[in-house]
């Protein structure tokens, strides 16, 4: 409690300087150029005061473990550059993955062990000043403290991607969680920061006052009322669940009505809710623009955005980090993103998913600045995706970030009778196969990997909306589409049709607390919920 309330205290005053001095379109630039010529000393920096300095850092066992210190690591920094340090580093040893990460399971080297806790990666640098969760896609997500400089810095982001869509002066809306949850809060205060608020923040659930919730109550109530006198209102969260996204759809159908079409900032399934109600209310949105995040964004979801008139611009980030990158306006895919490469350095190892012999190239990434709310240095996200340097002619890449990330997958794996899928396959069956075949839109289907009297069970969830459901020929759909793909994929999908491992459920596809409909959702033991067709 003691704690909670100095941190209230930094909190009250580091707000009122973070509103009380808006950055200009200048001071952004100025601030973009300094990082991404500064970019190695920051590295440097990071390594030297965030890492060498502290003895019980995980980073540091892997270090000494390798017999890397840091002149030695300097030296390949300036010589061969960040990126080339990097890959040499996880060539020896030197990196985190993903679980390990988060804390779920200890550090495991050959001839190194121990164990790790998500507050172990926390930056000893960073001035806490309010405190956030991640989206718990599997569980109550992780605690991530925050400061205002690392706010100041991510707003120079916010300034610039609207600018690159020649969009800059469009009204802004968000529905995102409220705190606990960190993406809404912190998308309106960056706006604030560039003199350019949010209008309406929809939030997925009730900001409400309990007493494991308290200190979020406080600090959100704090901020709006208190953002009044510091000259910079913030827009309160509403609560709009998914349910009712035709409330979102309605605010934006009134925006394209006064001449000025809105930016929404979501998840791309809460997107898709909007543009269906609009459709099925008959409402006209055409020339919203939408910034989806937090789940893979395919050509099947680019094609009903656009059905509605819209434009969807994909954001890709990490609780851990904020935006990683923004999406390209002339980007030859549909999530085709610039990475912010003036604060993360990003390498991409093969690597093997899960006990299969599947490998991908997954995205290791490291913090370049000292504000980062977690030091991350070679740190697996559980992504792959394809990697590339090239010029596009966008502002951003006049700007300096000329590294594009596309085709952006979690290779989290589904696991059944000893089969592995990866996410990137499981999209594609859910996003194309499935509606196509059967009707609705990719949130109408979900894959459920849950565990039935000791045996694994996958089951295929299929939304009420959809009718005239057969049961055995989604199923057949489902191995059919197993099958095709290369590989052992045809063995493995016959080893489910013998096991009888698929199960249909009719019900609406699981929503995280963060309001992601996620391709695979992992069912907890005990729960009897769904009912089989």
């Amino acid at each position: 409690m003691l704690d909670d309330l100095k941190m209230f205290m930094r909190y009250a005053s580091g707000l009122r300087g973070f509103l009380r001095h808006p950055l200009s379109g200048e001071e952004c630039l100025r601030l973009i150029r300094n990082r991404l010529l500064s970019r190695q000393d920051n590295f440097l920096s990071v390594l030297a005061h965030g890492i060498y300095a502290h003895a019980e850092s995980p980073y540091l066992k892997l270090l000494n473990h390798a017999g890397v210190d840091y002149e030695v690591l300097a030296g390949w920094v300036r010589e061969d550059g960040i990126e080339a340090a990097l890959a040499r580093l996880y060539d020896l040893g030197v990196y985190i993955t993903h679980e390990e990460f988060k804390g779920h399971r200890p550090v495991q080297r050959p001839g190194l062990e121990f164990p790790v806790g998500a507050r172990d990666f926390d930056n000893p640098r960073l001035l806490r000043q309010y405190e956030v969760r991640t989206g718990g896609s599997r569980g109550v997500g992780t605690r991530i403290s925050i400061d205002f400089d690392f706010l100041a810095g991510e707003a120079l982001y916010d300034y610039f991607h609207p600018l690159s869509y020649q969009a800059a002066s469009r009204p802004m809306g968000v529905w995102m969680a409220a705190p606990p949850g960190a993406a809404g809060r912190k998308l309106v205060l960056c706006r604030a920061k560039i003199g350019k608020p949010v209008e309406r923040w929809f939030a997925h659930e009730k900001v409400v006052l309990r007493f494991d919730t308290w200190k979020y109550f406080l600090f959100t109530n704090y901020a709006v009322h208190a953002s009044k006198l510091f000259g910079r209102s913030l827009a309160p969260p509403e609560y709009v669940p998914l349910e009712e996204a035709s409330k979102i759809a309605t605010w934006l159908s009134a925006k394209v009505r006064e001449g000025t079409p809105a930016w929404l900032a979501t998840n791309t399934s809460s997107a898709i809710r909007v543009c269906l109600a609009a459709r099925d209310l008959g409402l006209d949105i055409s020339g919203s623009f939408f910034r989806v995040s937090g789940e893979p964004y395919s050509a099947a979801q680019l094609a009903l955005i656009s059905a509605s008139g819209g434009t969807a611009v994909p954001h890709y980030g990490m609780s851990e980090a904020a935006a990683v990158g923004r999406g390209c306006p002339n980007g030859a895919f549909p999530d085709d993103c610039h990475i912010f490469s003036d604060k993360l350095a990003v390498v991409q190892r093969d690597t093997r998913v899960g006990n299969s012999d599947l490998t991908v190239g997954a995205l290791y990434y490291t913090t370049l600045i000292p504000s980062c709310p977690k030091l991350m240095l070679n740190v697996g996200s559980g992504d792959y995706g394809v990697l590339e340097k090239r010029e596009c002619g966008c502002l951003l890449d006049r700007m300096g970030f000329k590294t594009h990330l596309h085709a952006i997958r979690s290779f989290e794996k589904l696991t059944s009778e000893g089969m592995t899928f990866l996410g990137g396959e499981l999209n594609i069956l859910l996003e194309e196969v499935l509606p196509k075949r059967f009707g609705g839109q990719p949130t109408d289907y979900q894959i459920v990997e849950q565990e039935e009297a000791s045996l694994p069970q996958v089951s295929i969830v299929v939304s009420p909306r959809i009718e005239n459901v057969v049961a055995q020929e989604i199923i057949a759909t489902v191995i059919e589409y197993l099958s095709s793909l290369p590989g052992a994929k045809k063995m493995m999908a016959e080893r489910w049709r013998q096991a009888d491992t698929l199960k249909v459920v009719r019900r609406n596809p699981y929503v995280t607390p963060a309001g992601k409909i996620l391709p695979l959702h992992i069912l907890s033991k005990g729960n009897k919920n769904d009912n089989p067709v």
